[in-house]
């Protein structure tokens, strides 16, 4: 793994990136088909706890507060690009990048729509009212390729989702994340104990479990936050507990779906007060670390040389076909899928971000973000242990 300030990462598909969770520990419950690249050995039992919003930089940083996690960490894994939920969910969920599975930001350009997509609420993106899009744009069609838990329940292993109930018809889950059992979990607590009894059951199991509070107080408080120091002891006082709890025969993985870097105001991008960089751009989407620009015909050269030399320092600003060239979103990018990139694509440095208020106002508002290329957002943990 390569890159420093003036590089990007790339991420480290087919190797140790996320979207080789699943697989790797589908190989290890027996399970034929599937390819192994983390080398993991067999077991009768497998857990994944995601934590969203832990990176492998901030877990070194705050070990003392976290020393079970800390003392279970290997070499990190990468999330793919962008490092956002949204994307990083759809890796592990279908155990493919995203240059395959397609649900390539936070929100994406769609064909046919006059918005983005935000994949998290599977809605328009931007002001007004919400439009729910799962009728329009049906997420089995938008991802229609099997994904990684339905391959392995097929072979007979059980699979089972542990997390808040409102998730389990999202657009997300039923794009990505399809092929299990829905189990409800309520706080952190439910997730220890529920995770904990699903995987006490006979048979070869799988259990994925999602922990989101993490991911709010680093977007509300900033990862420089006693309020985030204090939710990263908690998790991990919670991961000690589910260990004490895990029968015999069963790996955990604990991991992230991206880190955070905490924004400085006098390195933001603000669109709204900068109206030069929107001249022939008909589309902003993603989010201030990851921006898929959408630009009118025959302005790409004019818009890349505008913001190129904006961001100058602060971000990397590459074409469409540069992006995929250069391995960001896998080594192979479908058809269906190119079009739900830029024509641009900018990728955040430093503590830098492109915000535009009069479209999402929220976004502009949160300290911590993620998305981009850089170690401190791409760089997830790997802690492992069989009990």
């Amino acid at each position: 793994m390569t890159g420093d300030a003036t590089e990007p990462l790339i991420p480290r598909y087919g190797d140790r990136s996320l979207a080789d969770l699943v697989p790797s520990l589908a190989t290890a419950l027996g399970a034929p088909g599937f390819t192994n690249p983390l080398a993991l050995g067999p077991c009768q039992r497998a857990a994944i706890l995601l934590v969203d919003g832990l990176g492998a930089q901030l877990l070194q940083a705050h070990r003392t507060l976290a020393p079970t996690l800390a003392g279970l960490a290997g070499e990190p894994m990468t999330a793919g690009f962008p490092s956002t939920t949204a994307t990083s969910l759809s890796s592990l969920g279908t155990g493919r990048p995203p240059g395959q599975h397609g649900l390539v930001g936070y929100t994406i350009p769609v064909p046919g729509q006059p918005r983005p997509l935000n994949v998290l609420r599977w809605e328009l993106a931007g002001p007004g009212a919400p439009v729910d899009l799962r009728e329009t744009v049906v997420p089995e069609q938008f991802q229609p390729d099997r994904t990684a838990f339905e391959r392995l329940a097929d072979t007979g292993v059980r699979v089972a989702l542990v997390g808040l109930p409102a998730l389990t018809q999202s657009g997300l889950t039923r794009a990505s994340l399809r092929g299990g059992t829905h189990v409800a979990a309520h706080s952190l607590a439910d997730v220890v104990t529920e995770t904990a009894r699903v995987l006490r059951d006979p048979g070869r199991t799988l259990v994925y479990a999602y922990h989101p509070e993490l991911d709010l107080l680093g977007h509300v408080r900033g990862v420089d936050s006693d309020a985030w120091r204090v939710h990263l002891a908690l998790v991990d006082q919670a991961v000690a507990m589910l260990l004490e709890r895990l029968p015999a025969g069963t790996r955990l993985v604990v991991t992230g779906d991206h880190g955070m870097v905490d924004l400085r105001e006098a390195d933001k991008v603000d669109l709204d007060r900068e109206p030069q960089l929107l001249a022939g751009v008909r589309m902003v989407a993603g989010e201030p670390r990851a921006r898929h620009l959408v630009v009118a015909p025959g302005a790409v050269a004019d818009v890349l040389a505008t913001w190129r030399e904006r961001l100058d320092g602060h971000a990397w600003v590459l074409e469409r076909e540069a992006a995929i060239a250069a391995g960001w979103f896998g080594p192979q990018v479908l058809d269906r899928v190119r079009a739900r990139i830029g024509d641009l694509v900018v990728a955040a440095r430093g503590t830098a971000g492109v915000v535009q208020p009069s479209i999402d106002g929220r976004l502009a508002e949160l300290i911590g973000h993620h998305g981009s290329l850089t170690a401190a957002e791409l760089l997830i943990p790997y802690a492992t242990a069989v009990r």
